[in-house]
């Protein structure tokens, strides 16, 4: 039988080897690792980390964690990543090379290089991508996606929302359906939200733009200029109502 590991040339590139083991052999290889595996989660156990499931947690060696949080079923968390005290690492999370502060709520979510500011909210289904930073209080909820980005303390983003390439200031408001439109196509930029404004939903923030602080974007606009901080930005089509269209072109009759 073929088996593969991790291996290195003799330039200390890392490789896949390939090594003829038998089944007997495959076996105790694993249960080897799987020994070690559970050897780190009980070495957290008895400093005080509780464990939903501790035979479904995969924790690194380098990974630190505070005492009083719990971790839940099927969570990974790898490289140089440090979780602070009283977190609650919800099921299916995935965390690499970030920092977690203390009373930090993260609910199946992927976290990867970046750091969440104490007693902030994360997910379900959030993911968090290289070189994000989220302040204290603020909440990242479902389906919101933030890459290379910082919110500040009290900031929030409850759903359906991208965040690329931005300076979300403290105690900013993002609505449902709000995306920072970070590209054009041939470069990104960056673009700025001040402290206390708030971003109405369906709103698109065209790179680069600055909205100052406690402005108001209305929902449904596109922004491509300036806002100046305290004023209302407003970018929809004007309503037009037809009395009696429907009846009169009998669109929603069904033929029978």
């Amino acid at each position: 039988m073929i088996y593969l590991i991790d291996s290195s040339d003799n330039k200390g590139n890392k490789c896949m080897e390939e090594k003829k083991m038998s089944m007997k052999q495959i076996i105790a290889e694993e249960e080897r690792k799987e020994e070690e595996r559970l050897a780190i989660v009980l070495s957290h156990i008895q400093a005080g980390v509780t464990f939903v499931d501790w035979k479904t947690a995969y924790i690194g060696q380098e990974v630190s964690i505070g005492e009083g949080t719990t971790i839940g079923p099927c969570v990974i968390l790898e490289g140089n990543t440090k979780i602070g005290r009283d977190c609650n690492i919800g099921h299916n999370t995935k965390i690499v090379d970030s920092v977690i502060d203390d009373g930090v709520n993260i609910q199946c979510s992927v976290i990867l290089e970046s750091t969440i500011g104490s007693r902030t909210k994360v997910g379900p289904f959030a993911y968090l991508r290289p070189g994000s930073h989220i302040g204290r209080d603020a909440k990242v909820g479902d389906f919101v996606e933030v890459k290379n980005s910082t919110m500040g303390d009290g900031a929030k983003a409850s759903h359906l929302t991208y965040i690329g390439d931005a300076d979300v200031g403290d105690g900013v408001n993002l609505g449902c359906g709000v995306v920072f439109v970070n590209y054009n196509g041939s470069e990104k930029n960056r673009s700025t939200v001040e402290e206390a404004a708030f971003i109405g939903c369906n709103t698109n923030l065209i790179a680069p733009v600055k909205v100052g602080k406690g402005a108001y974007v209305a929902a449904g606009t596109t922004i491509t200029k300036d806002v100046p901080s305290g004023a209302l930005c407003i970018g929809r089509a004007k309503d037009m109502i037809i009395p009696d269209w429907v009846e009169k072109r009998g669109i929603l009759k069904k033929k029978k």
